[in-house]
């Protein structure tokens, strides 16, 4: 029987890493019905994490462009 905290600690269970050495995480994220439709509509139910992961990344960039140094 596999240990509780043994989970995601095997290499061989799940899926790929999206980048080789670059450790990630899970995120729960929720999106009201008509959002996740309107994304599946444009990118399909493959592509939507990637979709969302490029959607946060960009956000990052403008913000931290835009933020005020100190």
């Amino acid at each position: 029987m596999t240990e509780i905290s043994d989970i995601g600690k095997r290499g061989d269970v799940g899926r790929p890493p999206l980048k080789k050495n670059v450790d990630t995480v899970q995120t729960i994220i929720r999106l009201t019905a008509e959002t996740r439709a309107r994304i599946k509509s444009l990118v399909g139910d493959n592509q939507m994490a990637a979709f969302i992961r490029d959607a946060i990344e960009s956000e990052l960039r403008r913000r931290e462009r835009e933020k005020p140094k100190s």
